[in-house]
């Protein structure tokens, strides 16, 4: 061996991945929004073991999940291999002993490093496979991924040759050895060769494995594969609220009388966490998979959107950061915004944000914990609050908002009126109940969601549960302003509810619609509202359970349910409605293949419900429908699509009648339910 050759080598290429990796950390800290991440550490240390290390989330996808889980762990087994190397640069007889690896312990590692360069092979045969065979569509197909598969598959036949050439040699001279048998038949199979020929094979694998694991270190931070290294710190960094919860911006009306930016204008306005997120996407494409802009042709693609942003700052990374190391604009004042400064429209089409319905299913598939929701929301927020770019459609929900509280624009005062003749009391007439029931807009408003409070209210009479109403003095809850961007006028609303709350010391809620549901149990606590609250399918579940609600009534239906976003991947809650419905006698249950937390938004969430859709090829509603009627026999009666959430209602009800379905209905399951416990008439069929 050569140790001047290999001090070359580890000098050379160590010294420039740390002046990459320095370049990356300096572009790093232009993101001037502070983020505490902290906190918890046990838990976070938990999470990175179960995803970054048990890599829980990547085996969603079976056979690619597999492939890299082997490559990972062959990774961690052979890195011990490339020290061992490294030594013998220096030192011919380097071997375990350095480590304090006894003889027994060095033969188990052996077999190990002999399995685990074999199965590497095979992971990578498989990403070849992907790659050059079936090329999905999810995937980058760039000649980075191809190299690196190349360099790794170069590096385990390389292993196998080096080994293959030790056991040819003396004492073991090509005894087949049960410790390491791919080294072993790689033996056999170099055993043909004249001794010269295997003593350069031996060189060549040693100096390949030796060269190429640096080279391959080296080229980490130019690109995709850079989450090798940050995936760890980003998994342990991730966020720990609950995922329905937006960050609000402190001191809004300040920022607005001092005229600060709102929200993210230019790519400092970013956190140091959300550029840990861009370094570490993988380019895998599971997030645009599952994203119901992506399936139906819309300008947003979660992968595309994180991608441009890193590409962003890697192009601009001189005019960030100086070349004496100091963020550009941190000292002093900010320097003024040029038109390339603002990511929209010259990195991000506005299109792009305004397309996302917030669903959380590209959160939901990331298995390295990158947030989109957030940022998307943070470039919506400085073009609504800051710029006034928005689409005009919300320009009428906000002045409905603003003057009536609430986005249909109808008058306040007809609140209640979906409650006429049930007997419903008001907060204001008796509030001494166990149940604030928060009706919502939809079903104080919409004529179809009207009839989800109706039977849910009489479902509470039945049962004897204490509950009334704010009827009037009841607002919305501002989530369709805060997704949309507006988040001034979220936390105007958000106040405004909290000190009626307060007012009547209210500690219950109970509400049918997640997105209520979500703002008054996540959000409402950083504005000084701590509530239990409940969606109306855990209370009907539980109700059910306990005997206070009786379904004798046969429903005679064959259903399928959907999965609302802001109930299931927002806030996990994917049983309770289930359990009420295989409560109802004659009504049977059949799963779409598309559910629980792969069930596809309906199109209504992140305020897509209060404008017209991004123009695709198709409508998510009509999309969503034509995966539920799959689980639902064709062509036949008596079928239900079941829903918790009244935006879903609206959605899929109005897909159904787009597409010329009318022998299916689209109830609620509280309208199921009370189909079932009705006594004064027939249920209906």
């Amino acid at each position: 061996m050569s140790p001047v050759a290999m001090t070359l080598l580890l000098a050379v290429t160590l010294a420039t991945f740390v002046y990459s990796a320095a370049r990356r950390w300096r572009l790093m800290r232009v993101a001037q929004r502070p983020e505490n991440r902290a906190d918890q550490v046990g838990r976070r240390l938990l999470g990175v073991l179960q995803y970054a290390f048990a890599q829980q989330r990547m085996v969603r996808y079976p056979l690619a999940g597999w492939a890299h889980l082997i490559v990972f762990f062959g990774f961690l087994v052979l890195l011990l291999n490339s020290l061992i190397l490294w030594g013998r640069g220096y030192v011919a007889d380097f071997d375990f002993w350095v480590f304090g690896i006894h003889q027994p312990l060095g033969m188990i590692y052996a077999f190990l490093r002999d399995i685990f360069t074999m199965l590497v092979i095979v992971g990578v045969l498989v990403f070849f496979y992907y790659r050059l065979v079936a090329r999905l569509k999810r995937l980058t197909l760039n000649t980075e991924g191809l190299l690196i598969l190349g360099i790794i598959f170069t590096m385990m036949i390389a292993d196998l040759v080096y080994e293959g050439v030790e056991i040819n040699a003396p004492p073991n001279d090509g005894h087949f050895r049960a410790l390491m048998p791919f080294a072993s038949i790689t033996a056999a199979i170099l055993s043909p060769l004249p001794g010269a020929v295997q003593h350069v094979l031996w060189h060549v694998g040693f100096w390949a494995h030796s060269a190429l694991v640096l080279l391959f270190l080296n080229l980490l931070p130019y690109g995709k594969h850079f989450h090798v290294i940050t995936v760890l710190p980003n998994v342990f960094t991730r966020a720990l609220t609950p995922r329905g919860r937006l960050r609000p911006i402190a001191d809004i009306e300040g920022k607005l009388e001092r005229e600060e930016t709102l929200g993210v204008k230019r790519v400092q306005d970013f956190s140091w966490k959300d550029v840990l997120d861009f370094y570490t996407c993988t380019e895998c494409g599971r997030c645009s998979d599952h994203c119901p802009a992506t399936s139906t042709g819309k300008l947003l693609s979660p992968k595309h959107l994180t991608i441009d942003l890193r590409d962003y700052l890697y192009r601009r990374q001189k005019e960030l950061v100086g070349g004496n190391g100091r963020v550009a604009g941190q000292a002093g004042a900010a320097a003024p915004v040029e038109e390339g400064d603002l990511l929209v429209p010259a990195t991000i089409n506005p299109e792009v944000l305004w397309a996302c319905t917030t669903c959380a299913a590209c959160e939901q598939e990331c298995p390295v914990f990158i947030s989109y929701i957030d940022k998307i929301v943070d470039l919506r927020r400085n073009l609504v609050m800051e710029r006034g770019e928005l689409p005009e459609q919300w320009q009428t929900a906000f002045k409905g908002l603003e003057t009536v509280g609430n986005p249909y624009s109808y008058p306040n005062e007809q609140r209640a009126e979906w409650a006429a003749g049930l007997d419903v009391p008001l907060m204001a007439e008796k509030s001494d109940v166990e149940y604030l029931y928060w009706v919502g807009c939809a079903a104080s408003f919409d004529d179809r969601s009207r009839k989800i409070a109706r039977a849910f209210a009489q479902l509470l009479k039945a049962a004897g549960v204490s509950f009334a109403i704010l009827g009037p003095e009841e607002t919305c809850n501002g989530d369709p302003a805060r997704r949309a961007g507006n988040e001034f006028l979220f936390q105007m609303l958000a106040q405004q509810n909290v000190e009626t709350l307060s007012r009547y010391h209210v500690k219950k809620i109970v509400t049918a619609c997640p997105h209520c549901y979500n703002t008054l149990k996540n959000e409402y606590p950083d504005f000084g509202g701590q509530y239990e609250v409940v969606h109306h399918s855990e209370l009907l579940a539980e109700l059910v359970r306990t005997g206070r609600l009786l379904p004798r009534r046969p429903v005679d239906v064959r259903s399928t349910f959907h999965d609302a976003c802001y109930l299931g991947r927002h806030n996990e809650i994917y049983d309770p409605p289930r359990e009420v419905l295989r409560a109802i006698p004659g009504l049977r249950l059949a799963e779409a293949a598309a559910s629980r937390d792969r069930g596809m938004c309906c199109g209504a969430g992140g305020a897509q419900m209060w404008k017209e859709e991004e123009a695709g090829h198709a409508r998510v509603n009509h999309t969503r429908v034509r995966q539920l009627m799959s689980a639902l026999p064709g062509g036949t009666k008596e079928c239900t699509i079941a829903s918790a959430c009244p935006f879903c209602k609206t959605m899929l009800t109005d897909g159904l009648a787009d597409q010329g379905i009318e022998e299916v209905r689209q109830l609620d399951i509280a309208e199921l339910l009370w189909e079932s416990v009705r006594e004064d008439e027939p249920a209906q069929s």
